[in-house]
């Protein structure tokens, strides 16, 4: 029920959603989506605009705002998605795992989409990559299936990009955000490999870099 819940307000938090989108964005029946937005509506975790669609209600925005990282993420990972026209994720590291802690999704068409709250390892991805990187001496993580060379690369252009590594024809481009020399995020876009090309990470990286820089300065 959890996860379902973390869905629906995942899909609120992209863009103000109907039932119908909110029960297509979540593959949940209407009746479930329903119910679980009303219970969330309930709590203030959502609200509804004029045309009754779902978005952030308050309480939402209380919590996120007792973060400055998850207050300013939304309108930077929207700026991201449609500048890059893919999925934009922000990643936290928790030991062994890297959490996502903020998304926003393509509009439409085919799009890697990943939770908020998702764990996934820090073994693979360009997320991983950057979270692995710094500091210099961490190492690598045990079972990663890139190497110390890769971290050295990331850190010397400042960005990681990968290519199936997370999941088969999944592509993505990562950089860090900072508070002072310490990386406390990881901001990405990822998408279908074969519309990304094999030169994504030269072309995403510059937008990549900017909301990096972005979430850093909201950081402080």
């Amino acid at each position: 029920m959890l996860d379902k819940a973390v869905a629906v307000l995942t899909a609120a938090a992209a863009r103000p959603v109907s039932l119908a989108d909110l029960s297509a964005g979540t593959a949940l029946p209407r009746a479930t989506a329903h119910r679980i937005a009303v219970a969330l509506e309930v709590h203030g975790l959502l609200a509804r605009d004029a045309e009754g669609r779902w978005l952030p209600g308050p309480a939402l925005s209380a919590l996120a705002e007792s973060d400055p990282l998850l207050a300013a993420a939304p309108a930077v990972l929207r700026r991201l998605s449609e500048q890059s026209g893919e999925s934009a994720q922000l990643y936290r590291r928790e030991g062994s795992w890297r959490v996502c802690v903020a998304a926003v999704d393509r509009a439409s068409g085919l799009r890697d989409t990943v939770p908020v709250g998702a764990r996934l390892p820090m073994t693979a991805g360009s997320a991983a990559q950057v979270l692995a990187a710094w500091p210099e001496d961490a190492g690598v993580p045990a079972g990663a299936v890139f190497s110390a060379r890769t971290l050295s690369l990331v850190r010397r252009r400042g960005w990681a990009a990968s290519m199936g590594q997370r999941e088969p024809g999944v592509s993505s481009v990562s950089a860090p955000v900072f508070a002072g020399d310490a990386v406390v995020a990881a901001v990405s876009v990822s998408g279908p490999s074969d519309r990304l090309g094999r030169r994504l990470g030269e072309r995403l990286s510059p937008a990549v870099l900017r909301a990096a820089r972005e979430l850093t300065t909201a950081f402080g």
